[in-house]
């Protein structure tokens, strides 16, 4: 982004009255003297108005949630996150003890597109794969909440020759500053939170494929949801 940049003119003159010893009636009494202001030169008005209102692209961090969003908050009162207005949650309290929820978002079509788990039940899983991060963003509601901050992501994993794209929140970056696969569930105060966009493989023909996909208004929207996830 550019800053803006304005240039501001000011021109002060000063005016100076003199009083006479004699008590001369003649010349400006003190005090009445009046500032006078020259105006801006031709020139600078024009550039000042000419000039083109800057282009402000904002950071992924700061994706938007949707027009007209709706908020969805579990049970428990802590946990919550925005949809589109038309879209819906199937939500289910599998559990009262142990806490155990369950949510699926869908689409305005009625698609799954979301699973949601929020649970006091977890057990992590973990493989050896290569993994390429299309884009990772940490999601601004749960700083603080999980260490590390749980972001939203979307990546590729081959394995075996097989190739899987992933979109859904992870427990910070889903590679490790020094090149290592992440794994683990985020980790939310006595829970644990999984929350992962549905992809019927083969999904995409390819990763160029799916970046332009994560780039289009679906990828969008489903990553306004992710990004939407707050804990209080």
């Amino acid at each position: 982004m550019r800053p803006a940049h304005r240039a501001n003119f000011f021109l002060v003159a000063t005016a100076a009255a003199a009083l006479s010893l004699a008590g001369c009636a003649t010349g400006t009494p003190a005090g009445s003297g009046a500032p006078s202001t020259a105006p801006a030169t031709q020139s600078a008005t024009q550039t000042a108005t000419q000039s083109p209102a800057p282009t402000i692209v904002p950071a992924a961090t700061s994706s938007p949630v949707p027009k007209g969003p709706v908020t969805f908050t579990f049970a428990d009162g802590r946990l919550s996150f925005a949809h589109p207005e038309g879209w819906s949650v199937e939500h289910e309290q599998v559990s009262a003890s142990p806490a155990v929820e369950t949510a699926t978002v869908l689409d305005a079509g009625g698609k799954e597109q979301i699973n949601i788990y929020y649970s006091q039940v977890g057990d992590a899983t973990a493989g050896n794969v290569s993994r390429n991060i299309i884009e990772t963003d940490p999601v601004p509601g749960l700083i603080g909440a999980s260490v590390p901050t749980p972001s939203s992501s979307f990546f590729i994993d081959r394995a075996d020759g097989v190739t899987h794209y992933r979109m859904g929140l992870t427990p910070g970056s889903p590679v490790s500053p020094d090149g290592q696969v992440q794994y683990g569930l985020v980790r939310i105060g006595d829970r644990i939170l999984t929350a992962d966009v549905l992809f019927t493989e083969p999904r995409f023909e390819g990763d160029d494929a799916a970046q332009t996909w994560y780039w289009s208004d679906e990828g969008r929207a489903l990553k306004s949801v992710l990004m939407s996830f707050s804990y209080r």
